[in-house]
């Protein structure tokens, strides 16, 4: 199938058919937040913490050769992450190049895998949940992390990419004692800033390279233009795309 045509049906799949996301616009707006001008054409990638396998199946459709989602809740899950997963993949016929195991990314260990991308998509702090909480204070909690990064770069070609997408430790309604209105479900305690996470890689083989920050995807670049900035995130969702390079 030419890869334009693949590219339609997975929005089509994605939006129309299981509601991964409210709409095709929508989701390309965040896509390009989360992957910016990366060209997967013959990359491989491992999406840690991939859920339903929408950016795993979106990577594919655009060119990767091998993508492996995990996600240890499809292990006995019944929340359907499993069904859908195959579902999606069955439509879009990449029974071939996308994988989805029940493992989390420490457990994973596949002696001759190497990964041009890695995708860490708002599932960094659960990789060690307490040793997040405690990173600022605690030297053994970074040296977890630390740990952690440098799993990750094994795991990752010469010059490989990671991409950490998650909240920022630091909210606006947080600061005030209020619930935020966005992500209620959010807490914050749980979370670091990009600029911590920076730090640390750089201390473990990584080199980064930015961070852009989430406006929100109805608002388009309209909303990118006054939110997609460090103080709008600050008021709305906290949410950072930080990217970093593996140092050859």
């Amino acid at each position: 199938m030419p890869q334009q045509l693949l590219v339609d049906r997975f929005f089509d799949t994605a939006t129309r058919t299981h509601n991964l996301f409210s709409s095709k616009n929508n989701l390309q707006f965040y896509l390009d937040y989360i992957f910016g001008n990366i060209d997967f054409t013959g990359r491989t990638m491992l999406d840690v913490g991939g859920g339903n396998g929408v950016f795993s199946f979106y990577a594919a459709c655009k060119g990767a050769s091998r993508v492996v989602c995990l996600e240890p809740e499809a292990d006995g899950s019944s929340s359907g992450v499993t069904r859908t997963f195959l579902e999606v993949r069955q439509s879009l016929g990449l029974e071939d190049r996308v994988t989805q195991l029940p493992l989390p990314l420490l457990d994973y260990n596949e002696a001759d895998c190497r990964f041009d991308i890695i995708l860490l998509h708002n599932s960094i702090n659960h990789l060690d949940e307490q040793a997040c909480i405690d990173l600022l204070r605690s030297e053994d909690a970074r040296h977890k992390y630390a740990a952690i990064f440098r799993r990750i770069s094994s795991l990752m070609e010469p010059s490989g990419q990671l991409i950490i997408a998650d909240c920022s430790r630091h909210n606006l309604f947080d600061s005030i004692g209020l619930k935020n209105p966005f992500v209620p479900q959010i807490e914050w305690e749980k979370h670091q800033s990009p600029s911590h996470w920076a730090a640390l890689l750089s201390e473990t083989g990584f080199h980064p390279l930015g961070v852009r920050w989430s406006s929100f995807n109805r608002a388009r670049d309209v909303g990118k233009a006054f939110l997609g900035n460090w103080l709008g995130a600050y008021v709305s969702t906290s949410h950072f795309c930080l990217t970093a390079q593996k140092v050859a």
